[in-house]
C-alpha cells in the first residue's frame, strides 16, 4: 500500500501544474462573481494575473479586496479530483511595484512565448493601456482530505 502524499506537496503540485485559477469576488452589495484567469504563482502564496480594469472582477476588487481562489485539474476523472482552495486579499499592483510584479508574472516559464504566454512590458499595464497587473496574497490554503476515504467536500487547512 502506498502512503498518501503530504498535503503541502499535493497543493504545490496542483499550483505548479495548472495554468488557470478561478478568482471569486463580490461587489459592494455582496453579489458574487467568479472569473478564470491565467496566473503566475510566487512562493505558493502570491498569484499574479492580468485583466482589464473594466472587467467585473476588477471593479469588485476595487470595492472589496477579499477573494476566494480555487485551482484544480478540470480533466481529472469524476471522483478523483483534488483542488487548492485559498482565502486571499487582491489588488491592482501599484505603479511603484509594477516592475517587480511584471518580472514575477513574466518569469513563470523559462520561455513563456514558447508556452503561448504573452510577455508584458510596464507601459502595457499602466494607464491608459487596456490591461493592468493584479496580485492576490493568499492567507489560508485548503485541500480535500486525502486520508478521509470519503467523497465530497471534506477540506483540511494546510501549509504550503
Amino acid at each position: 500500500m502506498t502512503q498518501p502524499q503530504e498535503p503541502g506537496t499535493i497543493a504545490r503540485s496542483i499550483i505548479d501544474s495548472s495554468l488557470y485559477m478561478v478568482v471569486g469576488t463580490a461587489d459592494e452589495t455582496g453579489n458574487p462573481w467568479v472569473s478564470p484567469v491565467y496566473y503566475s504563482p510566487v512562493r505558493y502564496t502570491e498569484f499574479y494575473w492580468i485583466s482589464s480594469p473594466e472587467a467585473r472582477h476588477s471593479h469588485n476588487l476595487a470595492v472589496r479586496p477579499q477573494v476566494s481562489i480555487v485551482i484544480f485539474d478540470s480533466q481529472a476523472p469524476v471522483g478523483t479530483g483534488q483542488a487548492v482552495y485559498m482565502s486571499a486579499v487582491a489588488e491592482e499592483v501599484a505603479a511603484v511595484d509594477l516592475d517587480q510584479g511584471i518580472a514575477s508574472y513574466n518569469g513563470r516559464f523559462a520561455n513563456p512565448v514558447e508556452r503561448g504566454v504573452r510577455v508584458f512590458k510596464p507601459e502595457e499595464l499602466s494607464p491608459p493601456a487596456f490591461y493592468r497587473l493584479y496580485r492576490a496574497a493568499a492567507s489560508e490554503h485548503w485541500i480535500l482530505d486525502p486520508t478521509s476515504g470519503r467523497t465530497g467536500d471534506h477540506r483540511i487547512r494546510i501549509s504550503v
